[in-house]
């Protein structure tokens, strides 16, 4: 068994990519970031084959490749030739149709195109709401890839010809640096499509929702090598043939892969970023009515399930500030923006993260102002007290879901450890631990890089399971604790929450 490795983790997500070089060896591990890159999907206006104007969204999937390559470029002068294995994670939904020429049958739409709006309606049309959550464990969202494909095959259908196939976000980016069109069980569970049980495609929600079989991927194991770096790539980057290794391809689970979790039954974790992703890990999936009510997912973990749930995150106030852009001709940095939320009116309004208004508007605070007007609330009158409003909606939805998380599992949580992006946040962390009463556990702040290297490490063999890895995780990140305070007043708070929040 080996000892030591070098990886290069890839790490895309709904707003820039990062690539790290995580180097494992007898002490311990690091990982280093050695690109990073923003990108966001791109809007156009066209007309349909009716003469119809519609506004669609759509990735750039090839820039996203061009800094995937860069990001080898940079590991090849960082660090060396040397590379045992490389893996990719990115965000939970969207991918390509390719002919068997490799030719894709057009851009990669982006999640929050509006063409899914009705689709969820459509797909329970097709087969039994309480049927599909029981087979798949997976709540009803917009940008499910069952929509996305009932979509396909009820407008382009004409274009899913002989070899024609569907190559998943990681499996594409996979694929263009020699990986197999695979996918792992952590991604393919949150389409929608997945035995939750079994791990492999159903082929009654196939069957009902009318898609072939033969035009999705194989589903593996995370931790499986799918292909090593094709010859001509390697040699033009610098690198060795490295083998390519399918990780948590769901950033989700490869972020609470790296959560420093000592007692899994006890604690709730969330991802915390564009979206938060809030729950705990359990031993099998729990499909019956009190979880199908609270719109509960369960989702494909490394050895374990990630009883969640998806909600909207940082994602209002990063619109906010694009607006605030759009409108002042200047991007206002982070510290001036924390410096706004620390000056806003506590508890000014109640607003739902999750409401529907929110999802993709084409202004933020536009939006803001309509959902305070339609639950009779008066509008915040300055960007501090609108961030801050925002903020605090976000750590009182964070209670929300966990009480129904503690629900319809059975047993009770007492800390909350936050990871990603968002740990990093201490203003968040601490209204996170206020709300919930509970202590929070932040970091690390690259969990899902950590989570991604963690796997990899499965893979070569170094070690069994991600709990191996938690020591190495505690020794090499920083992790801040946050305990509750001002507990009367989060309580009050949060009464005046749920009468807006139902």
């Amino acid at each position: 068994m080996p000892t030591s490795a070098r990886v290069i983790a890839v790490d895309l997500g709904a707003s820039g990519g990062k690539c790290f070089a995580g180097a494992f060896d007898g002490n311990g591990f690091t990982l280093t970031e050695i690109h990073r890159f923003s990108h966001e999907a791109v809007t156009v206006h066209v007309p349909d084959r009716s003469g119809k104007v519609e506004e669609r969204a759509y990735w750039d999937d090839l820039l996203i490749h061009r800094n995937v390559v860069e990001g080898l470029h940079a590991y090849k002068r960082q660090v060396g030739s040397g590379v045992d294995s490389i893996g990719i994670d990115t965000w939970g939904s969207d991918g390509v149709f390719v002919t068997e020429d490799g030719v894709p049958l057009g851009p990669m739409y982006c999640y929050r195109d509006h063409r899914l709006d009705g689709m969820v309606e459509e797909v329970k049309a097709k087969i039994d709401a309480a049927k599909i959550y029981g087979i798949t464990g997976i709540h009803f969202q917009p940008f499910n890839i069952s929509n996305q494909m009932l979509w396909f095959l009820e407008h382009r259908r004409d274009l899913l010809r002989r070899g024609v196939r569907f190559l998943p976000a990681p499996t594409l980016f996979g694929w263009y640096l020699g990986a197999e069109a695979a996918v792992d069980s952590t991604w393919a569970s949150v389409t929608q499509l997945m035995d939750a049980r079994r791990r492999k495609w159903s082929k009654e929600v196939l069957h009902a929702l009318g898609i072939p079989g033969r035009v999705l991927p194989r589903i593996v194991a995370p931790g499986t090598v799918i292909g090593e770096l094709r010859a001509g790539l390697a040699e033009s980057v610098g690198l060795n043939p490295a083998r390519i290794i399918a990780v948590g391809s769901h950033d989700t689970a490869s972020a609470f892969a790296a959560a420093p979790v000592s007692r899994p039954a006890g604690a709730l974790i969330i991802s915390s970023g564009t979206w938060s992703l809030i729950g705990r890990l359990i031993p099998r999936p729990l499909t019956g009515p009190e979880a199908m009510a609270a719109n509960l997912s369960n989702e494909g973990g490394i050895g374990n399930v990630r009883f969640l749930k998806n909600c909207m995150g940082t994602w209002l106030v990063q619109e906010l500030r694009r607006a605030w852009r759009a409108r002042d001709g200047r991007e206002m940095d982070w510290e001036e923006m924390n410096r706004l939320t620390g000056q806003g009116r506590p508890f000014a309004v109640s607003l739902d993260p999750d409401d529907q208004g929110f999802y993709n508007p084409q202004n933020m605070e536009a939006a803001i102002v309509d959902f305070c007007r339609r639950t009779s609330q008066e509008p915040p009158q300055d960007r501090g007290t609108m961030l801050r409003s925002v903020y605090e909606s976000l750590a009182l939805k964070y209670r929300v879901v966990a009480e129904q998380i503690q629900a319809a599992s059975g047993s009770p949580v007492s800390v909350i450890h936050i990871v990603g992006g968002g740990s990093k946040n201490a203003f968040l962390n601490q209204l996170a631990a206020n709300a919930c009463h509970m202590k929070v556990v932040a970091g690390p702040e690259e969990a899902t890089a950590v989570g991604n290297a963690v796997v990899q490490a499965m893979g070569l063999e170094l070690i069994r399971k991600p709990a191996d890895a938690r020591s190495m995780i505690q020794a090499a990140f920083p992790i801040r604790e946050f305990t509750p305070k001002e507990s009367d007043t989060w309580e009050k708070a949060y009464a005046r929450y749920r009468a807006v929040v139902k």
